[in-house]
C-alpha cells in the first residue's frame, strides 16, 4: 500500500497536461487530512477526538462551513496557462504567486490555438459566456486567421529582440494566448474555494479544465476524505435561498398527483419576480428544481 510520502514523491514535479502545451504540477505540499483535525481539536479540546473520527469532523466543519482548520494545510503548484486565463486565475488574492517574468526572460514560445471545432457563440442570456459551437466549416478559417496571426506576432516579436528593443518592450503586441508560467501557492480552504468557482459548469472552459485536473489529480489523492466532502457539500450540494425554499414550500403544498408544471411553478414564483420578463433568479431556481426533479426539464423555459 501507497504510504502518504510516496504519494507526495510521485505526484511532485509530475507534469499534468492541460489545453495544447500547458500543465500543473505539484512542486510542495504541507499537511494532509489530519492535518484539518488536528487544527480542528485545538479549538475543541481532547475531548472531541473520544466523540468524533476523523472523517466526521472533516465533514462537520466543511458542512458548516467552518473553514479555519483548512488553512492549516497548504498546496504549492506550477502552472503554465495563456495569459487571458492566468487573468481569471490570479484574480483569486489569496495566494502567493511568482511568475515567469517577459521582462527579465524571453518569453515562452507557445500558444494556445484552437481546434476547427472548438469555437464557441456568445450565450444570450450570459454576457460573459458561451453557449454552443460555430460550424466547423467556419471554425476552419478562425483555426487558420488564428495560426497565421500568432506565427505573425512571434516574428514581430523575435525581429525586436534581434534589433536590440527591450523585452519589456518587444512583448507588448504579443497574443494574450501565449502561454506563462508560475508558481501558485495557496492553503486549502482557498484552493477549494477556488476550485468550487472554478470547476462549476458556468466557468469559462479553459479554466475549467486547469481546476477539474488540479481536484481530480491532485487534490483528491493528497487530502481524500477532505475531497469527499467537498464533492459532497460543494460541487454536489445545492444551496437554496430563502425565496428558493419559499417556492418549493408553496408548491409542496399543491399535492398534484399528476406532477407539477411550469404554469405551477410561474404561479408560486416569489413576488418580486413576478413582473420581470427576465429574472436570473428566477431561472436559478428553476433550474434547482429541475435538477432535484421536482420540476420537468422539457419545456420549462418558454
Amino acid at each position: 500500500m501507497t504510504t502518504r510520502s510516496e504519494k507526495v514523491e510521485e505526484l511532485r514535479w509530475t507534469k499534468f497536461p492541460v489545453l495544447d502545451d500547458g500543465f500543473v504540477c505539484l512542486v510542495d505540499v504541507m499537511g494532509d487530512d489530519s492535518s484539518v483535525v488536528q487544527a480542528a481539536r485545538v479549538s475543541y479540546g481532547e475531548g472531541t477526538k473520544k466523540v468524533s473520527d476523523d472523517r466526521t469532523l472533516i465533514r462537520y466543519l466543511l458542512r458548516h462551513r467552518h473553514t479555519t482548520p483548512f488553512e492549516m494545510a497548504e498546496i504549492k503548484l506550477l502552472v503554465r496557462v495563456p495569459m487571458d486565463c492566468w487573468r481569471q486565475w490570479i484574480r483569486h488574492r489569496t495566494a502567493n504567486v511568482n511568475e515567469y517574468s517577459t521582462r527579465y526572460s524571453v518569453a515562452i514560445d507557445a500558444a494556445q490555438t484552437t481546434a476547427p471545432d472548438q469555437w464557441r457563440q456568445q450565450a444570450n442570456l450570459n454576457r460573459q459566456g458561451s453557449s454552443g459551437a460555430l460550424p466547423v466549416e467556419i471554425g476552419e478559417k478562425l483555426s487558420a486567421a488564428e495560426a497565421k496571426f500568432q506565427a505573425d506576432a512571434r516574428q514581430l516579436y523575435d525581429e525586436r529582440l534581434e534589433a536590440g528593443v527591450a523585452r519589456e518592450q518587444a512583448r507588448k503586441d504579443l497574443p494574450l494566448a501565449t502561454y506563462t508560467e508560475a508558481y501558485w501557492k495557496v492553503d486549502l480552504h482557498n484552493l477549494l474555494h477556488f476550485l468550487a468557482l472554478r470547476m462549476d459548469s458556468h466557468a469559462q472552459e479553459e479554466i475549467r479544465h486547469y481546476s477539474t485536473t488540479i481536484g481530480e489529480n491532485i487534490i483528491k489523492p493528497l487530502f481524500p476524505v477532505v475531497w469527499e466532502a467537498f464533492e459532497d457539500y460543494r460541487l454536489g450540494g445545492k444551496f437554496l435561498t430563502r425565496l428558493d425554499a419559499g417556492v418549493i414550500q408553496r408548491l409542496m403544498q399543491l399535492q398534484k398527483p399528476g406532477g407539477l408544471t411550469e404554469e405551477d411553478f410561474l404561479a408560486v414564483q416569489d413576488e418580486t419576480w413576478q413582473d420581470l420578463k427576465r429574472c436570473r433568479e428566477r431561472d436559478e431556481c428553476r433550474t434547482k428544481l429541475q435538477d432535484l426533479g421536482i420540476l420537468p426539464v422539457a419545456n420549462s423555459n418558454p
